[in-house]
């Protein structure tokens, strides 16, 4: 039994956020049926993808919008990733759903929010963590910041929010009885995560000034360095005990232990920091530092990652595949990976013909 089994989800295709926040529900034991448009969304993924049960559909007719509203009459949760007002067009709404099927969990994922003067403005992750002052944060001085991927806005600020806010919902439901809206926004998400920052910047504790900023490079002892093979290596060593355990393993001199938090030294015990990583290879690195309270890590391609020692005793990745495995772990009712299957079968399970 799955900590979610029985719980019924209707997805309707998206790209990014939605489909992951679908996804986490499949792996802890949802039924998930995806309403596609003919031909797939455009974005195939079968890692992301999995778990589904996939039906196409016309949701642009009026065959097609009755034949969603039947489907999510018998359903818990509704995703949807449109603009606003897209739904509401096609008739396929959360008040029109909601007066149907009272219980429903109608969950809108979205970069800017139902509502605001840029609701209904295109936009993509980047736009969405440059206006929360996480952005602009990251990189080095003198250069424009780097794209961090795109795993800060959609799945950080979105799916993840998307989850949590699905979740408290059908929990107050089992309450009341009654569904509601989950109106999920990037920013909001990457705003609520900003929130260390916003907290310990004005302590002093933290600055968001990059060429100070000891979570986002500038700072020796937490960011990555070059090795003699051009491959990486990243050092997280922020408290003192770990860093004078880097700094002995690295043969420096635990003098250096003194001026750990000078950002002014920042630069000089950089280059000299980067002198000494690049006189061996990654491997060689990993030999000497990794297993050490020196907070060290290699840096891996993605291709690397299930045949590392941690990934594989753990079973991090399942199904022979680059399928990462079912995530939190619960103790007593553990998720699973579903496969992706025909919307018919999940149709004929709900009961609908």
């Amino acid at each position: 039994m799955t900590a979610l089994a029985g719980l019924r989800v209707v997805e309707f295709a998206s790209i990014g956020p939605g489909p992951h926040a679908a996804m986490l529900l499949s792996d802890l034991g949802a039924e998930v049926l995806r309403i596609e448009r003919v031909g797939g969304n455009g974005w195939p993924n079968p890692v992301m993808d999995r778990g589904r049960a996939l039906l196409p559909l016309d949701i642009r007719t009026p065959e097609g919008r009755d034949r969603a509203l039947a489907i999510t009459d018998r359903a818990d949760v509704v995703i949807e990733g449109l603009r606003p007002g897209v739904m509401e067009r096609l008739g396929l709404g959360p008040i029109t759903m909601l007066e149907r099927n009272p219980r429903l969990v109608y969950g809108r994922m979205t970069g800017w929010g139902q509502t605001g003067p840029l609701a209904r403005v295109a936009g993509h992750d980047l736009n969405y963590i440059a206006v929360s002052g996480a952005l602009a944060a990251i990189g080095t001085s003198g250069s424009p910041p780097p794209p961090p991927l795109n795993l800060i806005g959609d799945f950080g600020g979105g799916s993840m929010f998307l989850v949590t806010g699905i979740l408290a919902a059908l929990l107050e439901r089992a309450r009341s009885g009654r569904g509601q809206v989950v109106d999920a926004a990037i920013v909001d998400g990457v705003n609520s995560m900003m929130a260390m920052f916003a907290g310990l910047v004005p302590a002093g504790h933290v600055s968001m000034d990059r060429d100070r900023n000891m979570l986002g490079g500038a700072a020796p002892f937490y960011r990555c360095y070059t090795c003699a093979d051009g491959r990486y290596v990243s050092v997280g060593a922020i408290e003192p005990k770990f860093y004078a355990k880097l700094l002995d393993r690295l043969g420096l001199s635990p003098a250096l232990a003194a001026s750990q938090m000078d950002a002014a030294r920042w630069a000089e015990t950089t280059r000299l920091f980067a002198s000494v990583f690049v006189t061996r290879s990654r491997d060689e690195w990993c030999a000497l530092l990794e297993g050490t309270d020196t907070c060290f890590a290699p840096v891996l391609d993605l291709d690397e990652v299930p045949a590392h020692a941690h990934m594989a005793d753990r079973g991090d990745m399942v199904d022979g595949a680059w399928h990462a495995a079912p995530a939190p772990r619960l103790s007593r009712t553990p998720g699973r990976v579903a496969p992706t299957t025909e919307g018919a079968a999940r149709l004929a399970d709900w009961g609908i013909c």
